[in-house]
């Protein structure tokens, strides 16, 4: 029997189970691993958008973390939506101390437009982008990262996903200090079901790492099941619906 890689994802919940914790879980398992989570968050949304935000305390979701990682371990880590500046802060505490990989998706704004986080917890991320890994910022959230000069500057590793720009052709661009950039390229889908993308790519690289593959390596089979999840696509939802994680193989 292989012992299944120990994944803690630290998000928010999305109820409507296209992305946060839920997306997490899914991929998680459907790629081969064990899903804990530490949730930081509790979002009421669909595919049309977020009506509400309730965030848990910042001791919660430490005492999550702490319980986790006492008992179970951890293989790898990945960080979404985290809901209020102390929790990014209370998070980073903890994951100083942990040495295993950790993906941080800096969720700023959902698939829908809703801002999931305040300029407060923004400027807190900074502490989690030299934790991390890697850190992945979409376009948007690249933007408001300063962009590629103020990443650089910070001298973290991330991977700048073309998913939100235009044109017919999607580059992924993996940039880290000291090397060449590495970018990856594949025509767009076409599709309004893309609630979660971000989560679902971020925590498949987590699984991946936590199974023992490099960086790179875990990029390219990330990229490959998000590709397969936006095409098994269920149809659910009015506005951006949520991905077909159940890929059967």
């Amino acid at each position: 029997m292989i012992t299944p890689p120990r994944i803690l994802s630290i998000a928010g919940s999305d109820s409507s189970g296209g992305a946060g914790i839920q997306a997490d879980i899914k991929t998680i398992v459907m790629l081969g691993g064990y899903a804990m989570t530490a949730i930081t968050a509790i979002t009421a949304q669909n595919t049309c958008g977020v009506t509400d935000v309730v965030a848990l305390s910042p001791e919660m979701v430490a005492a999550q973390i702490d319980a986790c990682v006492s008992d179970i371990g951890v293989d790898a880590v990945k960080i979404g939506m985290l809901g209020s500046p102390e929790i990014a802060h209370v998070v980073a505490d903890r994951l100083e101390s942990l040495d295993v990989p950790v993906v941080f998706d800096p969720v700023m704004i959902s698939t829908s437009g809703s801002v999931l986080a305040d300029a407060a917890t923004i400027e807190a991320f900074e502490r989690l982008m030299h934790i991390a890994t890697l850190t992945t910022p979409n376009v948007p959230e690249l933007a408001v990262l300063g962009g590629d000069a103020a990443m650089a500057a910070r001298g973290v590793a991330y991977i700048a996903k073309g998913g939100d720009a235009e044109g017919p052709i999607v580059e992924d661009r993996l940039l880290r200090p000291g090397e060449l950039p590495l970018s990856w390229t594949a025509p767009r889908i076409e599709t309004r079901h893309t609630h979660g993308t971000g989560c679902t790519f971020s925590s498949a690289i987590a699984t991946f790492m936590g199974q023992g593959a490099g960086l790179e390596a875990a990029i390219v089979s990330a990229r490959d099941y998000v590709r397969a999840a936006l095409l098994n696509a269920p149809g659910f939802g009015a506005g951006h619906g949520p991905l077909g994680h159940h890929i059967r193989g």
